[in-house]
């Protein structure tokens, strides 16, 4: 499969994917959200792969909205406007939401600036890494707007509402040691060895059943929105199937063999 405005690298189960446009500092336009989107299909689909790394070429993790795509919806006719938005916003959502839902670990490597729809990119990943010279803004505000790629869900769950609120409503840069401070970033890395490090702890999350990632993944996901009665409910259910899973019986062969190793030892 060949992209232009991303590149996906895979090695070793792990999918690793650049965003591609380093003259733009990786500002997401319609074309590379196509491309984005018909490659998280693709990764989610795979059972080979086992996690993704996500991180961008050159000196930004992502600038968030691409300018001329802004440029291009001010000059829509009156009538136009809000149709126009409203089919971007389903695409902007769509492609959010298979990285939220991917049914394997996913780490955002972020390497530079991430700005806007970038900040919300990197949150919709499981974990942030991040390197010096990386920081956070929600900047939204400053052109009138208001988050629209899961911040407003994603940032209150990482860093509590009102620092979430703080951050959406001023639009300030978060600094590396911030981000640390307050939670948003989970762990730091050097800037020669970010990727590599990123890919090294998504294969140590990703050694696991990939039965259990994914249905485990999917119940936590909800665990704030769900009473626990629900989530004992879709835990059942999830372990039952985790039962019938080929990992689940390899696993308590496995453990049963080694036992009974032991008892004729003795």
């Amino acid at each position: 499969m060949t992209f232009k405005l991303i590149e996906l690298k895979i090695e070793d189960a792990i999918a690793t994917l650049y965003l591609n446009r380093p003259e733009k500092r990786n500002a997401m336009s319609d074309d590379m959200r196509s491309e984005f989107i018909e490659a998280l299909e693709m990764i989610t689909a795979d059972k080979s792969i086992r996690a993704l790394v996500l991180t961008g070429n050159g000196k930004g993790f992502c600038a968030g909205g691409d300018i001329a795509g802004m440029e291009k919806r001010m000059q829509a006719p009156a009538g136009e406007v809000a149709y126009n938005g409203w089919h971007r916003q389903q695409r902007v959502h769509h492609a959010l939401s298979l990285l939220h839902t991917m049914p394997k670990p996913t780490i955002a490597a972020v390497n530079g600036p991430a700005s806007g729809l970038g900040a919300d990119t990197a949150l919709a990943c499981d974990f942030i890494i991040a390197t010096e010279g990386a920081n956070f803004t929600w900047s939204y505000i400053n052109r009138g707007i208001i988050p629209d790629g899961g911040g407003m869900y994603f940032l209150p769950r990482r860093v509590g509402l009102p620092k979430a609120k703080e951050l959406i409503w001023s639009g300030k840069k978060v600094a590396l040691e911030e981000a640390m401070d307050i939670g948003l970033v989970d762990r730091v890395s050097q800037a020669g060895s970010l990727v590599a490090d990123a890919q090294a702890w998504a294969k140590e999350l990703s050694q696991g059943s990939a039965t259990a990632l994914a249905l485990g993944k999917t119940i936590l996901n909800q665990s704030f929105e769900t009473n626990a009665a629900q989530i004992f409910s879709q835990g059942s259910q999830a372990q039952a199937i985790c039962y019938t899973s080929s990992e689940h019986r390899a696993a308590v062969m496995a453990f049963l063999d080694k036992a009974a190793a032991t008892k004729a030892s003795q």
